[in-house]
């Protein structure tokens, strides 16, 4: 069946509020056919997590087929800018490739390395929370939400301080190209923005090899030099896809979290009143409105869900915010419950592609939760926010707020 009247990732009313449309497709079926982006809808739980981990599927095909083999249109030329940043970083690889990669890449989220990170996290989440109190409120995404993570990985990264500004715009535009059906407009932006980001890291990473320093991007050029097969276009490829990847997540959990504490004052006041609750409250957060709704996987061979037939060559869409409000995996889904004990949810992936900074982001959302409830325990809304239309990658605008 056609899921076109359940869902409609472009109409705001859909986007402020999915999961409705999410329960009536799970009623009506394991996998619909959403003609609009050609893609089969897969809304639950059971069916997404398993679809993550089946090698059946893929992020890219280009490993085992030409575009024209996988019945594809080639992307335009025009665009070739952003497809060779995007194809060449972790999120989209398969292996070998992605395995040899993220080898080298995991080396900086040990979990020794992360614990190291604590301080500079806490640190900066008190110095952001202190300048939103200091002017009794403003935009909680713009001044808390977003310098946070970007500050972060920029400092993982060794992009100096002067130029972190450049990292949120470039990396929005970016990640415009990971909606549904994005226009022209949009693929403009992401083409411009991949090329200046590029541009912007092979400069630096050209510094870093006559100018070494204690940070990403001269250990992944000195594995390079010591004989692992690392190019500079993965090197590039990858610093961009841990900044897009390494604080879209938390920005959005942060807005998205807060505007549900504030529509459930009794969940808000219980995690004021305990702030031993934030591990948990975090990942109900994650779960109960999802930053990352849906994600996108080839067929690389046919595979078959509920009966239905789903060849090579098509493309699913796992709705994780669906699969996270499925009550055949998680109780009385529709609640917030801060104290949610059995919570596997699927904010970071499964399969291959987990998120390699899911401990770091964790550690970032406790310490600007933490922070707020301390400095702010009666920080208040000042206005219903409003939705970004974008709907794969899914937050507010702003939230504003006053302590």
């Amino acid at each position: 069946m056609d899921a076109s009247a359940d869902f409609d990732p472009w109409n705001p009313r859909f986007v402020a509020d999915p999961y409705p449309g999410y329960a009536r497709l799970r009623a009506s079926g394991r996998v619909h056919w959403f003609a609009p982006s050609r893609q089969w809808l897969v809304p639950h739980d059971a069916d997404v997590r398993a679809l993550l981990r089946d090698r059946r599927l893929g992020r890219t095909y280009l490993h085992r087929f030409t575009h024209e083999e996988f019945g594809r249109t080639p992307p335009p030329a025009g665009h070739e800018p952003f497809h060779v940043l995007n194809g060449n970083g972790l999120l989209d690889l398969e292996a070998p490739d992605h395995t040899r990669i993220r080898r080298l890449v995991s080396q900086a989220f040990t979990p020794r390395t992360v614990e190291g990170l604590e301080p500079t996290v806490r640190r900066l989440a008190r110095e952001l929370v202190d300048g939103l109190v200091a002017e009794g409120g403003g935009d909680l995404i713009a001044t808390v939400a977003e310098p946070l993570p970007v500050a972060v990985i920029a400092e993982m990264l060794g992009i100096p301080a002067t130029d972190r500004g450049l990292l949120r715009p470039w990396s929005a535009d970016i990640c415009g190209m990971y909606e549904l059906n994005p226009d022209e407009e949009t693929a403009r932006r992401a083409v411009r923005a991949s090329e200046d980001f590029s541009a912007y890291l092979r400069d630096l990473i050209a510094h870093r090899r006559t100018r070494p320093a204690d940070d990403l991007i001269s250990a992944l050029i000195a594995a390079h030099d010591a004989g692992d097969r690392l190019t500079e276009q993965e090197m590039v490829s990858t610093c961009v896809l841990l900044l897009n990847a390494g604080h879209e997540a938390t920005v959005n959990t942060t807005g998205n979290g807060w505007w549900a504490l504030f529509r459930h004052p009794g969940q808000l006041a219980a995690l004021r009143a305990d702030h031993r609750l934030l591990p948990t409250a975090v990942e109900e957060l994650i779960r109960y409105d999802s930053p990352l709704q849906l994600f996108e996987r080839w067929v690389l061979d046919d595979i078959e869900i509920g009966g239905t037939v789903i060849p090579r060559g098509a493309e699913v869409a796992l709705l994780f915010g669906s699969a996270h409000h499925d009550p055949a995996r998680f109780h009385d889904p529709g609640r917030l419950d801060i104290t949610r004990s059995d919570n596997p949810h699927l904010g970071f992936g499964a399969g291959i592609h987990y998120c390699l900074g899911a401990p770091l982001a964790r550690r970032e959302l406790i310490a600007v939760f933490g922070e707020l409830l301390r400095q702010a325990p009666g920080m208040r809304l000042v206005a219903e926010p409003e939705w970004k239309p974008g709907f794969v990658i899914r937050g507010l605008h702003e939230l504003l707020v006053a302590c």
